[in-house]
């Protein structure tokens, strides 16, 4: 029953982020935690076009990110992103999109490594309810070579919820649940947007 359930919580995301254009050309993985010990987690099979729905969106793989039995679908490419997050955390649910906004956004701040944004009410939806509060997204290289890129990813998985933002590549997020997982994702989303969209008026005012 609770595989099932897990099942259906990352089938209604994908449906809800496909809705949003945010998987284009293929792009983009989702996955959920189905077991604790053993790791166990679905991630969304590779090369599936995420606007449409099928029985085979999803394969379930282990803590290694293989496949556990036969299965038709393959991987996604970037499983290894989410092993290093089940394997560190005991997060329930990992993102990954490619976006315009954070595209932009990781180009534009790549060479400082990371973002720091504040004075943002939506910031609270990341769980900082402080006044002052601030978050920091670290900005990694985009490693071609997934391994390299999972090694430059890791080090900044330190806690159950957490966002890394690859350079000219997309963000990864997760959190203890799905529902956060997309609630935090939908938060910095809004973050880029909005900084680009501050940082355009800005030049035309100018």
């Amino acid at each position: 029953m609770t595989f099932m359930r897990r099942y259906e919580e990352l089938r209604a995301i994908k449906q809800e982020l496909a809705a949003r254009d945010w998987f284009p050309g293929t792009s983009g993985n989702l996955a959920i935690r189905t077991s604790g010990v053993p790791v166990e987690f679905l991630v969304t099979a590779s090369g599936k076009d995420k606007r449409q729905t099928t029985p085979d969106d999803f394969v379930h793989v282990d803590a290694t990110g293989q496949l556990i039995g036969e299965q038709s679908g393959r991987p996604s490419a970037e499983t290894l992103l989410h092993v290093e997050v089940f394997n560190r955390t005991d997060a329930g649910c990992s993102l990954h999109v490619h976006t315009i906004a954070n595209n932009v956004i990781s180009e534009l701040y790549g060479d400082q490594g990371s973002i720091t944004f504040s004075g943002q009410e939506i910031i609270k939806a990341l769980g900082k309810w402080e006044e002052d509060a601030t978050v920091t997204v670290p900005i990694i290289p985009n490693h071609a070579d997934i391994p390299t890129l999972a090694a430059a990813f890791a080090p900044h998985v330190t806690a159950d919820s957490g966002a890394v933002l690859i350079r000219n590549h997309g963000i990864t997020v997760w959190a203890p649940t799905a529902f956060e997982a997309k609630k935090h994702l939908e938060a910095f989303e809004f973050l880029f947007n909005y900084t680009l969209t501050l940082q355009s008026c800005r030049q035309s005012i100018h």
